[in-house]
């Protein structure tokens, strides 16, 4: 009898929303569990195995010193290190702390802040160790996510959209919110994975899968503001759940060192 492969499934700093993705694909996940042997996975099971890892499922951020130890950890004992989620690719919406006084908000959040040992930032696992391969969005696309765990399986690379959410706006047969009614949206620059929901409904892309592949956001944000966008509305936009994604961080620093409506 073959041995199957071992699947671990580890959280960091997050919501647990893209763990919860898993678990909502029921006959999929069924399928999967009997082809992987889930030998870690907390948020599924209090029985846990200890490494190594054939494949391991990352979710969330390095926030704490303690889990910049503990990711080592895992990626030493890891064949494939898979991240999931924004926060995992790219530090999460936890991420808006790169910008602002951290000890400010614990002594604001926490009673007792002597207590409370983070670190300034939130960052991606990729910042930390070296990553096989990223999921994104937030939360991740389960199909996405049954694609990357069969293509494994079958000794290949996954195959995910790197597109940008405009071109699902185009095969949805959407009329650009943008043109048609003033209305700022992160489609033109992030990469697909929603199936564009949001422009579905006549509101802006959010940006939830990241950076689509060359996004460059500053022809978009310089595009809008001619449109009569403001600084201080674009910088959200581009400052949410991929805040530190690289392109969207220097665009929302450039905005912001250009800002004139204060």
């Amino acid at each position: 009898m073959s041995v199957r492969p071992r699947l671990g499934v580890f959280k960091f700093a997050s919501c647990d929303g893209c763990q919860l993705s898993l678990l909502s694909v029921e006959d999929e996940l069924l399928e999967i569990a009997a082809r992987l042997e889930i030998v870690y996975f907390l948020e599924a099971s209090s029985h846990y195995e200890p490494g190594p890892y054939d494949v391991a499922l990352v979710e969330g951020s390095i926030t704490t010193r303690e889990d910049e130890q503990r990711i080592r950890e895992i990626r030493e004992q890891t064949r494939f290190l898979i991240t999931i989620g924004a926060c995992a690719t790219a530090g999460g919406i936890q991420a808006l702390r790169n910008w602002a006084d951290c000890d400010e908000f614990v002594r604001a959040v926490y009673p007792s802040p002597q207590y409370i040992s983070t670190l300034s930032t939130s960052t991606a696992i990729a910042d930390h160790v070296p990553v096989d391969f990223e999921l994104r969005g937030c939360p991740i696309n389960t199909r996405q996510l049954i694609e990357v765990i069969s293509s494994l399986l079958k000794g290949c690379r996954p195959r995910t959209p790197v597109h940008s959410v405009c071109l699902d706006c185009k095969r949805r047969g959407n009329v650009c919110i943008t043109v048609a009614q003033g209305i700022p949206c992160m489609g033109p620059i992030t990469q697909s994975g929603c199936g564009a929901l949001c422009p579905t409904y006549d509101r802006g892309c959010y940006g939830c899968y990241g950076p689509a592949r060359q996004p460059n956001p500053q022809s978009l944000t310089d595009q809008l503001v001619s449109q009569g966008a403001s600084t201080k509305e674009l910088i959200p936009l581009l400052r949410n759940f991929n805040s530190n994604a690289p392109e969207f961080r220097r665009e929302s620093d450039r905005l912001e060192g250009h800002r004139t409506d204060e």
